[in-house]
């Protein structure tokens, strides 16, 4: 079943391929410090240039040794030939003599095994150690984590925290990577008004204007924020032509559906091409995508949760993939329902739901509260969405694909 019952809608696999089909990434390439890599978009494949670790080192605070000259089934008392400190570079290790290490310590030549410290009884002259040893033990050897020349990060690669860690685990203090995507940013809806001022009847409060640029932000773009877009064919023409002219691709929330006051479809097909309108998705529906003036454009449904759930579903993607990113489609986790949705699915649904853990231990999803399309607080209370798929139905117990705000929202 590809748009149900309601002839024009495309699915969202198809609305997806068109939308990753078009997806030109970017090619641009800047070099930043380790530092503010966060999030960043690798332009290249990175190699190690040294081992990690350098050179053989102690797993454990102990003693390292030659197991040679441990007595077999008997404690060995040894004398402490020298001390050595993470950091330190140690002495060759004396036959018959042992050396107090310290865990991350270099083990001095002619070692093989370090015996933890709990299995020793010492003073400053001597040690003895446990009948019981093992050959080998407590060792990390050279290039155990990283050989020198291997591969640790490839082009694509959006970068997280533990990447940093490890780039710089290997001496690297730069990395070239993609140049920030641009998004303009406007909303439509002469019914909106801005937090901060007073309300007058009829009116509400702008909520998708914050919720698309924190959305834009927690993914790494730069946002061009136009702010509010009266709904007069001359307003939105002027926005969508200095959006095309700002930015690499445009964003909007609003005016694509079909009443009189909606003016960016009849705009962006006046302006470019309109290449996708409608889509298969609840919330949602009337997602577009098309070209103004050369630059992509993506425009969103009105509606508060239908904003957060296409531009997560639809956008994300598209997006990220234009940045170059090789990972752009989110994982979803199967879990179990913890409720029914006896009814077909006539367009793939995507409900606000929070995994909850009963008293056995066990983890189900449950539904964050109403799942009407204003509802925005129910997005809060969520920490996720359950995939209703297209024409089926959901039981309790069941498993349902689970997409986490926190992939979702990186």
């Amino acid at each position: 079943m590809s748009s149900c019952d309601q002839p024009g809608l495309m699915s969202v696999e198809q609305a997806l391929e068109r939308l990753l089909a078009a997806a030109q990434p970017t090619t641009e390439v800047e070099t930043v410090p380790l530092m503010t890599a966060l999030g960043r978009v690798l332009a290249e494949d990175q190699q190690s240039t040294v081992d990690v670790p350098p050179a053989d080192n102690s797993a454990m605070d102990g003693f390292a040794l030659r197991f040679a000259d441990c007595h077999s089934g008997a404690e060995t008392t040894l004398p402490i030939g020298q001390r050595i400190p993470a950091g330190a570079v140690p002495e060759p290790l004396q036959a018959g003599s042992a050396a107090r290490i310290f865990t991350g310590a270099e083990v001095p030549p002619g070692a093989d095994t370090v015996v933890m410290q709990e299995q020793c009884r010492w003073d400053d002259a001597q040690v003895t150690l446990a009948a019981d040893i093992k050959s080998g033990a407590n060792i990390r050897p050279r290039g155990q984590d990283i050989e020198r020349g291997a591969q640790v990060l490839t082009r694509g690669r959006r970068l997280t925290p533990q990447d940093l860690g490890l780039l710089a685990s290997v001496g690297i203090a730069e990395v070239p990577v993609y140049r920030r995507l641009v998004v303009a940013l406007l909303c439509t809806g002469d019914e909106l008004v801005e937090p901060g001022q007073p309300l007058p009847p009829g009116h509400i409060y702008n909520s998708n204007r914050y919720t698309l640029a924190g959305q834009l932000q927690a993914l790494g773009f730069e946002c061009i924020d136009l702010g509010m877009v009266a709904d007069t064919p001359e307003a939105t023409s002027e926005a969508l032509q200095r959006a095309a002219a700002e930015a690499d691709c445009i964003l909007s929330s609003g005016g694509v559906s079909v009443g009189e006051e909606d003016h960016i479809k009849a705009c962006v097909e006046k302006l470019g091409s309109l290449d996708l309108w409608r889509m298969a998705i609840k919330p949602g529906k009337p997602l577009a995508f098309g070209h103004v003036q050369g630059t992509p454009f993506v425009g969103l449904p009105g509606n508060p949760v239908s904003v957060f759930v296409t531009f997560a579903i639809a956008a994300r993607p598209y997006l990220l993939k234009t940045q170059g990113a090789a990972d752009y489609l989110p994982l979803g986790v199967p879990v179990v329902a913890g409720f029914s949705r006896p009814q077909s699915a006539k367009r793939q649904e995507y409900l606000r739901a929070r995994l909850v853990e009963d008293d056995n231990g066990r983890v189900r999803a449950e539904l964050a509260g109403s799942q009407s399309s204003g509802v925005l607080s129910s997005v809060c209370r969520g920490n996720g969405l359950v995939v209703h798929r297209l024409g089926e139905t959901i039981e309790e117990g069941d498993r349902v694909p689970f997409l986490a705000f926190s992939d979702l929202l990186f």
